[in-house]
């Protein structure tokens, strides 16, 4: 499959399949290829679907109207489990378990014709920034392979940068869409809280601070995206209200004149490259040519920000294990766990429930004051990262620390992201920069509550302004 064909959008691939130019065959094979070429140097694909990718390739015909029919798709090992395919959330301790059933956003990916070539490379448990399990090994960046494509949604970033598909399924708790989005290249957005189910399995992740999305090159694949994964499961504990119009159309439609701020200064307080600052300011430019009105803004960091964060990350360990073992129907043995995700287990069961209650009820009167900020503006602005992508192994800790040193290490890296997860509004990362030596740097929008089609519209725009989807990492399909 030619270069030209594999790096087209998803929406394009369906209509070339729709149309009986190209076939479903062709793309998934010309996935499979890929993945045999590049997968070694960049590690994305832990788990490969070949012989089913290929028969349902061979029942999508020419007509076939489905938004996606005959796509290759990418889906991270995490959260998504997939019927028939190996399901490991980045653990040893999950063995070779085969799911006899689709989550929610599997089963409505596969519904609109996306054909899983294969699931993503990720950190334990989705824990971290980076994507260097023990069990798999370091994900790489295909724009240069010594840096992490992020995470925890690394291995599908990966995967969509370096070609290998136009579309990968992630999920983001603390900016595991966003993240790797920034270090990859990518439009990453994380959808509000409650507009993407958990189910059948679980109700939410992570106090409800994490959600399911997607991966891709273009703004219009991500709205697409939004569209097929959106919307209510049975006993979902959060719903969203739904949009006016298919988050689609909000890619055709003017944002008009939008009051945005925008800041370049970390919420807990962390110093910030002055690419992820250039990236910043030269997108607040860019949107004041396009005729919106823009105010740099001051938000005061606050002390109890990252330890009452990271109490309640800490806080679900031990419950996600057991739920993992109580939906896979095994007794996961936790001394299988990376030393990280065994101190977190540790660490979990000894914190009360009311210290867990309470860091979580001081984030949710945090979420209020930062909330507070939409009374009079549209849109935030800010860098998506404080660095460029890290090199693999910049989190480790040294010799004479713990292992949870690693998540104090992330805060000086990752600290924009996260805060939207803990408010539930929607955000978005656009690969507007690059530095000197050529590595992406995002910026990040944030959207009012359900606001995703205010951003979606106003992300069509500034990609219509400053166009991406040409770029290509040193290591891509050719």
């Amino acid at each position: 499959m030619s270069e030209d064909l594999i790096f087209k959008s998803a929406i394009d691939q369906a209509e070339l399949v729709r149309s009986g130019a190209v076939s479903a065959r062709e793309l998934v094979e010309g996935s499979l290829a890929a993945i045999d070429r590049l997968n070694e140097e960049l590690n994305a694909v832990v788990t490969r679907c070949d012989e089913r990718a290929l028969s349902e390739a061979d029942s999508v015909a020419a007509g076939d109207e489905r938004p996606l029919a005959g796509v290759p798709l990418l889906v991270k090992d995490l959260g998504a489990v997939t019927e028939g395919v190996r399901t490991t959330m980045g653990m040893r301790a999950l063995g070779e378990w085969v799911p006899d059933f689709d989550s929610a956003t599997v089963r409505r990916l596969r519904g609109a014709g996306a054909i899983v070539v294969g699931k993503t490379n990720l950190p334990e448990l989705g824990i971290l920034p980076v994507s260097e399990p023990a069990r798999f090994g370091p994900a790489r960046n295909p724009w240069d392979t010594s840096r992490t494509p992020g995470g925890s949604s690394g291995g599908s970033a990966a995967g969509v940068a370096a070609g290998i598909v136009s579309i990968a399924h992630g999920n983001d708790g603390g900016g595991s869409i966003r993240i790797p989005a920034s270090c990859c290249g990518l439009v990453g957005l994380k959808p509000s809280r409650g507009r993407v189910s958990w189910g059948p399995h679980l109700g939410e992740l992570v106090s409800g601070f994490a959600t399911e999305g997607v991966l891709t090159r273009t703004v219009r694949d991500s709205a697409l995206g939004l569209d097929l994964l959106s919307g209510y499961e049975t006993g979902d504990p959060y719903w969203a209200p739904s949009p006016s119009a298919p988050f689609i159309d909000a890619v055709d439609r003017e944002p008009g004149k939008l009051r945005v701020a925008f800041t370049a200064d970390s919420p807990n307080g962390v110093p910030v490259d002055p690419d992820c600052v250039a990236a910043t300011r030269e997108a607040a430019e860019l949107l004041e040519s396009l005729g919106h009105e823009v105010q740099e803004v001051q938000i005061e960091a606050d002390e109890g920000y990252v330890p009452n964060f990271i109490t309640v990350w800490i806080g679900g360990t031990a419950n996600e294990v057991a739920t993992w073992s109580r939906i896979s129907g095994q007794e996961l043995d936790i001394e299988q766990l990376e030393p990280l995700a065994r101190q977190m287990y540790d660490m979990s069961l000894e914190l009360s429930a009311t210290d867990y209650l309470r860091a979580l009820d001081w984030l949710h009167d945090y979420s209020r004051q930062l909330i507070a900020m939409w009374d009079g503006i549209d849109v935030l602005l800010t860098p998506t990262l404080a660095l460029p992508p890290i090199e693999i192994g910049a989190l480790e800790p040294k010799e004479d620390e713990p292992p949870i040193q690693m998540l104090m290490n992330s805060a000086t890296w990752v600290p924009f992201t996260p805060v939207w997860n803990v408010t539930g509004q929607p955000a978005i990362s656009l690969p507007l920069h690059q530095t000197a030596g050529g590595l992406p740097v995002g910026v990040q929008l944030v959207g009012p509550p359900a606001g995703e089609e205010l951003l979606i519209s106003l992300s069509a725009q500034i990609e219509a302004a400053r166009p991406w989807a040409d770029r290509r990492p040193a290591l891509a399909v050719a």
